[in-house]
């Protein structure tokens, strides 16, 4: 029989470090690692920009389908043997595999690609299975059937696993062993809550606090009180539908908290109010009183908006000093391409200050940890003080502490007039006291 452990810690207390160095000691075919950015893929990301899931006739239609990939990775990892294949097929079943199996990859929500890479690893029937934060991404029911599997999988086959985890709650009580980096082994999951401080009820210092609501209040050049109109908005891809006549209209100053299974349409939707999607010409949508299409650029609509996401994330391949990525928050960019001045970089470290990183602003983007790159790429949603905050999964990969923290910025920022904002996440425990409104998407066959 196998066993799990977890391997927990601060944002970069070292936890990458140590499980490169356990896998150079344990150089093996039958060790495999899930980590955090590898969701796409090299190719993929390769070729990555913003709006190409929204945008599927850019994709070249030899482009292998998530089936045709998953079937390959199958063929790849063993014999084809009528035990793999129930092994395939329950696989499929536990993360509703099937709905996926004719999308792009490029097209998957961030929970639906985590199913994927999942699903093709386990293919491979590991001896180490090495997880970096497997649970994040992934709906309640999915967590929960995720953890059951992993339990299954020591029993039956022997499996070891490995979780490395950030987000500490998310240890399953069946873990055997626990250690807290750097390189502290406490024992058994009721062994390190037992030890473990609780964070305060509040981390965002006074100054910081007084800080964010001293800030002075922006000039709107837009009249409407309404900020997102959407108006019986169907979007289907294919035979796909993925929004079905949805009716939903956002004033501002309202905090929204979004919500839905994976694959229900939450990102495709966040895709319409950034102006991402081109499917929204042809909807009845208007955002900031000016119906879409009237002749107004994505670029009027997105320097009203502060916005992170997964995708957003896996999209910064380039190696930039932490303070330029915040820096092109304020052109809407990806990367940088106007030098900011004196003032703008003013700015950027003093946003990189209120989520406690102005330490990194000169260390490059690529070398930070996950839960650091999150913490920059929030720093650059909210350096522009944009009147509309759209935050999709803004927790992820972040410690117990800087989730507090994050959680404090946002209901301190939106304490000021006329801020708006939307958030998904998965784990209701994320979501900032200063949510007033909920949507919950269904989820279409």
């Amino acid at each position: 029989m196998g066993k799990i452990t977890a391997v927990v810690g601060r944002n970069g207390s070292g936890k990458t470090l140590y499980i490169d160095r356990l896998r150079k000691q344990l150089a093996s075919d039958r060790v495999r690692y899930i980590a955090f950015t590898d969701s796409y893929g090299v190719n993929v990301d390769g070729q990555y920009y913003l709006q190409l899931r929204w945008n599927q006739h850019d994709i070249d239609h030899e482009t292998p389908t998530a089936g045709e990939l998953l079937e390959r990775a199958y063929l790849l990892a063993g014999s084809d043997t009528d035990e793999r294949r129930r092994l395939q097929s329950h696989l499929y079943e536990l993360f509703h595999i099937e709905p996926l199996l004719d999308k792009y990859i490029i097209t998957l929500s961030s929970g639906e690609l985590r199913k994927f890479q999942l699903t093709k690893t386990l293919f491979a029937n590991p001896q180490l299975l090495i997880m970096d934060n497997p649970f994040i991404g992934l709906d309640a029911e999915t967590r929960d059937q995720l953890k059951q599997l992993l339990l299954a999988l020591t029993r039956e086959r022997g499996l070891d696993i490995t979780l490395v985890l950030s987000k500490t709650d998310d240890i399953p009580d069946f873990v055997a062993e626990v250690t807290e980096m750097p390189d502290e082994l406490v024992g058994t999951c009721a062994d390190y809550y037992a030890h473990q401080q609780p964070v305060p009820a509040h981390v965002l210092s006074p100054e910081c606090r007084d800080a964010i609501l001293s800030l002075p209040d922006k000039a709107d050049d837009y009249a409407s009180d309404e900020v997102i109109g959407m108006r019986q908005v169907s979007i289907r891809y294919g035979q796909r539908t993925i929004l079905d006549r949805l009716d939903w209209t956002v004033h501002r100053g309202e905090r929204w908290a979004l919500s839905g299974q994976n694959g229900s349409g939450k990102s495709t939707l966040l895709s319409l109010v950034c102006a991402d999607n081109p499917q929204s010409y042809a909807c009845d949508i208007s955002l900031f009183g000016y119906r879409r299409g009237s002749g107004e650029s994505i670029w009027d609509i997105k320097r009203h908006i502060g916005y992170v996401s997964p995708e957003m994330h896996r999209s910064y391949k380039r190696n930039l000093p932490a303070i330029r990525i915040v820096a092109s928050g304020l052109k809407d960019t990806i990367g940088l391409y106007v030098v900011p001045n004196r003032e703008e970089y003013d700015v950027c470290r003093w946003w990189l200050n209120i989520f406690g990183i102005a330490h990194l602003a000169d260390r490059p983007f690529l070398q930070l940890s996950s839960g650091e790159q999150r913490l920059v790429l929030l720093a650059r949603a909210f350096v522009k003080d944009p009147q509309l905050l759209i935050l999709d999964e803004p927790l992820h990969g972040l410690d117990l502490w800087n989730r507090r923290l994050v959680k404090d910025i946002i209901e301190t920022f939106c304490q000021r007039p006329g801020k708006t904002l939307i958030m998904v996440t998965h784990y209701q425990e994320e979501l900032p006291a200063c949510i007033t409104h909920s949507l919950t998407l269904p989820r279409h066959s």
